[in-house]
């Protein structure tokens, strides 16, 4: 039997996802607004071989106070399309992967982008469907209230109906392009949609080819019931929090158990944790660096950054007390719940678990190349995860520090691939091309 094969993605908006990365030494404090930077970021990513760049969005400014945002490098961030097609022209093999709302946006413009994105980049690009869970975001769509948690979630669900039924709006053999007889594409081979559902109406046909890879690989983050639910019966990726390896292996057989329930193929989802790693030539070494790092967070981001996660203002709390009760918000189910377990787990104040967060709280590898590597491997044959999401401390010399000796020592154990399985992010991903649901079969 054939040794698993890790799969790595490169979290890369914010290009750090660690609130005081901008301010560590020789760190590139305008990375995540500065596309030379980007776009040295992402071709020495593609020589480490990783499987995709990940661009998470926002909809709106942080919902912080402004003395806490401030101090956020987030604050300022290229538009994911943009950014992924200029990035496509200097690129041959990584996946690009971009968020696009089921909330604020439509699901025919949704369709094009990504349709297009796919095209540009000869079959690389990836959706990440998400529902956004920040409240302000509604106030810049002419709402005045975000939509409740459940109802974004089966909002989306047809929504993922509807764009992948776009995207089977032609065959892929209709554009003829026959010069002599002046047949352009064959009707017969169009497909008039005309979804007409309890949240949406749309016609079609989508005004473009059939993506390369057919559809753009299906990605999507979070881990509530209803997260959990859509992933199982849609994603191809689920990029999720980290926790523990127990939890990990948890959510990774209930994921993988929904879906053979529906009849769904375990093997066609990929299963990436964010993993946040700090590498070092000693494992004291990696622990300086990331107290370093972590001392540059500061403490008005750090308490900030816990209320956006809880979805309550934590501003008034004993900083020196335990976590009281944290009510059920519309905010990210998920992410309430990882903060609630992390505190009560670990016996942190307010102020302590502000901290952790005001950096980064989540699943964490700070050590050397082996030693990160034996995690990693551990969490792979362990089935806690199929690969991980890689969340950078500072950049470049952070990006630089896996690729130049972690992804060796990976591909020395046999769990990491010394070149791309093929062209396409659904290839190297290990993922088959989908039939069109109208022409095939």
């Amino acid at each position: 039997m054939a040794q698993r094969q890790l799969k790595l993605g490169a979290f890369m908006r914010p290009i750090s996802i660690h609130t005081g990365a901008w301010r560590y030494p020789g760190a590139w404090p305008d990375a995540n607004f500065n596309f030379g930077h980007i776009k040295q970021l992402i071709q020495k990513l593609e020589a480490g071989k990783f499987d995709a760049f990940f661009m998470a969005d926002h909809l709106a400014v942080l919902n912080m106070p402004v003395n806490a945002l401030k101090r956020s490098h987030t604050v300022t961030s290229f538009e994911p399309f943009t950014l992924l097609s200029a990035l496509s022209a200097v690129t041959e093999r990584i996946g690009l992967i971009a968020t696009g709302s089921t909330t604020f946006d439509e699901p025919y413009h949704v369709a094009r982008r990504f349709a297009s994105l796919d095209h540009l980049s000869g079959g690389r690009a990836g959706w990440n469907i998400v529902t956004t869970s920040n409240p302000d975001a509604a106030l810049n769509f002419g709402l005045d209230d975000h939509m409740e948690h459940a109802e974004r979630y089966k909002r989306a669900r047809e929504f993922y109906d509807v764009v992948t039924g776009l995207w089977d709006s032609f065959a892929d053999d209709a554009f003829v392009r026959d010069v002599e007889s002046g047949l352009f594409f064959d009707p017969s081979k169009m497909h008039v949609l005309d979804h007409q559902g309890k949240y949406l109406r749309v016609r079609g046909p989508l005004n473009i080819a059939r993506p390369v890879q057919g559809w753009p690989v299906i990605v999507q983050a979070g881990a509530s019931e209803d997260g959990k639910q859509l992933a199982a019966e849609t994603a191809e990726a689920v990029f999720t929090g980290g926790g523990s390896l127990a939890d990990g292996q948890k959510l990774y057989a209930d994921i993988k158990g929904r879906m053979e329930k529906i009849g769904r193929d375990p093997d066609h989802l990929k299963i990436l944790p964010g993993a946040f790693v700090v590498v070092g030539d000693s494992v004291d070494e990696a622990k300086e660096k990331r107290a370093l790092l972590d001392s540059r967070v500061h403490y008005d981001s750090a308490i900030a950054s816990l209320s956006v996660i809880l979805g309550t203002d934590a501003s008034g709390f004993d900083p020196d007390g335990q976590l009281p009760e944290i009510p059920e918000t519309n905010a990210s189910k998920s992410g309430r719940q990882r903060m609630v377990d992390l505190a009560k787990r670990d016996r942190l104040t307010v102020r302590q678990l502000a901290q952790r967060v005001g950096g980064y709280g989540g699943l964490s590898f700070v050590g050397t190349a082996k030693t990160i590597a034996d995690q990693m491997e551990e969490w792979l044959v362990g089935r806690g995860a199929d690969g991980f999401n890689i969340m950078f401390p500072f950049l470049p010399a952070g990006l630089d520090d896996f690729v130049d000796k972690v992804v060796p020592e990976l591909q020395k154990r046999g769990i990491f691939r010394k070149e791309y399985e093929g062209a396409t992010l659904r290839e190297n991903l290990g993922l088959p091309r989908p039939k069109n649901r109208f022409f095939e079969g």
